[in-house]
């Protein structure tokens, strides 16, 4: 017989629960018309519970649409790789969120920046050349542009594109990273 989840797992699961629908709430009316009843009736939870869990809707925001944690230098091209791939697929809700609000709110624009530019200087670190910052960091925005063409403004040569598409196209985006042959 199985025992009852601990106050501890049900605890956990209803935190999650709220992040999710936190994340998508912010993803489809961003951080300003996405409110705590709106993010608790999402999670099937009591309003009270969604500040007790994160404190505030700035907090539990802050949580939504964290990136990822930090890559190494040598998982930077993969990294890009795949997020240019998801990025033209789907997009997750915490990037949405991110996405929808960066314009509006300087919680987001901070956030999204900071994101940014933590793959442009580990992706710098991964070229000898004398302007590899420059390059990064127009690579990096290069994909935030591509993936607001495509999920915002619904740019239709980008709607189907598919994987070996993509991989020819960002190929020499990260070969202009690297040292010059000689």
């Amino acid at each position: 017989m199985e025992s009852a989840p601990s106050r501890d797992e049900r605890r956990a699961a209803t935190a999650a629960r709220i992040l999710e629908a936190a994340q998508a709430e912010f993803g489809d009316r961003g951080v300003e018309g996405a409110t705590i009843r709106g993010i608790a009736r999402r999670a099937g939870v009591d309003p009270s519970l969604v500040l007790q869990h994160y404190g505030s809707k700035k907090g539990l925001f802050e949580v939504a649409v964290r990136p990822e944690p930090d890559l190494t230098a040598a998982d930077v091209p993969r990294h890009l790789g795949e997020v240019l791939e998801i990025r033209m697929r789907e997009l997750p809700p915490a990037t949405r969120a991110l996405l929808r609000s960066m314009l509006t709110s300087p919680d987001a624009a901070d956030a999204m920046r900071e994101y940014l530019q933590e793959r442009a200087d580990d992706l710098a670190r991964t070229s000898a050349r004398a302007d590899a910052d420059l390059r990064a960091a127009m690579l990096v925005s290069s994909i935030l542009g591509l993936t607001i063409a495509r999920h915002f403004l619904d740019l239709p040569a980008l709607s189907d594109l598919d994987p070996a598409a993509i991989e020819a196209i960002a190929e020499p985006w990260y070969a202009a990273l690297l040292p010059p042959a000689g």
